[in-house]
């Protein structure tokens, strides 16, 4: 499906920058020793920009035992000091800032105002949250609880964390998986999309750069099926974190719980947009194409289902249509351009195949195509509105993952509630209105694990991300993201100095 050649300067000379290898293990690049060998492809023109060696159960053994290694150091390491290393990581991703959102732009089809306003910022300022955040490892605070003894809670990393990682958003997953782990004291493998491998390196790099020890930060990039369920089993694995479908959670959780291991799922979404009859009409339509084309919809929190009270559903659909008909395809690299191509060629014909599918019972209002021209080459596909389509149906219920929404009209706020709840997923969803009431109830009644009212997209580093139900459990980001990355201890401190004490004839004796 793509045409060999070689990145320009322009865009990130990628086979320059990784040629010792797509591998990152104990502060070395390296390279895989699968004998199996892997391209990156520009998904704008369908070229081939890296390849590499895939890595094999190897080099997973090498990795998890450089991580196992590092972590009596890093653990033992105090707050401040891994803070302090935080920090300089921040600082030397800042510096490397367009680097980061070239590469990213280029593995992705990103536009680079969305790497560069986006994807880039978002992690040096992850960064910058978990230095400051290293240093509140707080447990309960100490106390006698019963009387005769003194309690506290200690936080203590877990040890070796094996986390798997997407390609919708390679760096900003990176962070979201490493910086929590290692802010514990925990050293971690992780193993990146292989099509998606660049910026997880360079991550890797820049930590081994601010001075992060080397082993604390270790990138494997092989296939799920032979690297990623090596990792998610491996006996000196303590913790699995997986970000990615739901489908392929199950099987990641079924390896996981053979070995009894801490496991962190953030899953799939099919996020519904909920528009009130008293919402602002032009912010809801500005609100569902930023929410629905971000990342050319490539997004488990994209806005995917548009419900709308039926007095504004009309206007809703014509003006949504006309400005999803401005959003400019192109080049990523080009500064006009608003969306760029999907992942690949294969997620560009299955969301064209969803969408030719449901030609058969719902309309295409706009979009339903791939461009043609100069841009077909790439893996791109127009920005797409759907109405008409049954509650039950494929196009509603089943995440696409592409520049798709689909509307559907309701009358009653209970019905609107019950709607946007009923799917298997309860990753993230938005309610449009005017009225504080309205507003409560929406996100006391939704099932998702983030509610925006009046905005749809926003994620910052201080509040917490992750799902309800299909969409996993656990949470990214924020303080919050420290129960799933250290072990909870219970200290108790006898006071009394008695040797007999009085519960002991429980067991024997009298009192």
């Amino acid at each position: 499906m793509h045409n060999p050649g070689t990145a320009t300067p322009e865009r990130f000379p990628a086979q320059d920058r990784f040629a010792d290898g797509a591998q990152f293990i104990a502060g070395r690049p390296a390279k895989g020793t699968s004998g199996r060998h892997h391209a990156v492809v520009d998904p704008a023109t369908g070229r081939e920009v890296y390849r590499y060696e895939l890595a094999g159960p190897d080099d997973v053994d090498a990795a998890v035992a450089a991580a196992r290694e590092a972590f009596p150091g890093w653990a033992a390491a105090t707050p401040g000091e891994r803070a302090e290393a935080l920090h300089r990581f921040a600082g030397v991703l800042a510096e490397r800032a367009e680097d980061l959102a070239r590469a990213e732009s280029l593995q992705c089809g990103k536009p680079l105002k969305l790497t560069r306003e986006f994807d880039v910022p978002g992690t040096v300022d992850n960064t910058a949250f978990f230095a400051g955040a290293a240093r509140h490892l707080q447990g309960q605070s100490a106390g006698e609880y019963s009387g005769d003894h003194t309690s506290y809670v200690r936080r203590e990393p877990i040890g070796v964390v094996g986390s798997i990682a997407p390609w919708n958003y390679p760096l900003q997953m990176a962070a979201w998986k490493i910086l929590p782990a290692i802010a514990a004291g925990n050293t971690i493998v992780l193993k990146p999309a292989e099509i998606t491998p660049l910026t997880s390196l360079m991550f890797a790099r820049a930590a081994t750069d601010a001075g992060i020890p080397a082993g604390v930060v270790n990138i494997v990039t092989g296939t799920g099926k032979e690297a990623g369920e090596h990792l998610v089993g491996h006996p000196d694995v303590a913790m699995t974190s997986f970000t990615g479908s739901t489908a392929v959670g199950r099987r990641v959780a079924e390896i996981a719980t053979a070995t009894v291991k801490r496991l962190h799922l953030e899953l799939g979404g099919k996020a519904p947009f909920v528009v009130f009859d008293d919402a602002d009409l032009e912010a809801a339509v500005h609100g569902a194409v930023a929410g629905a084309l971000i990342n050319s919809g490539q997004d488990c929190t994209a806005a995917t289902r548009a419900y709308v009270q039926r007095p504004l559903y009309e206007a809703f659909v014509e003006r949504t249509a006309a400005l999803m008909e401005t959003v400019r395809l192109g080049d990523p690299f080009a500064p006009g351009t608003d969306l760029g191509p999907l992942i690949s060629h294969a997620q560009r014909d299955r969301v064209a195949a969803f969408v030719d599918r449901a030609r058969g019972y719902a309309r295409v209002v706009t979009g339903g195509e791939a461009p043609q021209g100069e841009l077909k080459d790439g893996a791109y596909y127009r920005p797409t509105l759907i109405t008409g389509a049954a509650q039950d149906s494929e196009i509603v219920q089943s995440e696409i993952f592409g520049p798709v929404l689909v509307v559907l009209p309701f009358d009653s706020d209970d019905e609107g509630l019950r709607l946007a709840n009923d799917t298997p997923y309860g990753l993230a969803a938005s309610a449009w209105t005017g009225d504080v009431y309205r507003a409560n109830r929406a996100t006391r009644e939704i099932k998702a694990g983030c509610v925006w009212v009046n905005d749809h997209i926003p994620i910052i580093s201080e509040m917490p991300h992750g799902g309800y139900k299909a969409s996993g459990f656990g949470k990214d980001m924020s303080a919050y993201s420290f129960e799933e990355y250290t072990q909870i201890k219970h200290v108790m401190f006898d006071n009394t100095a008695v040797a007999a004490k009085d519960w002991h004839r429980t067991v024997f004796g009298d009192r």
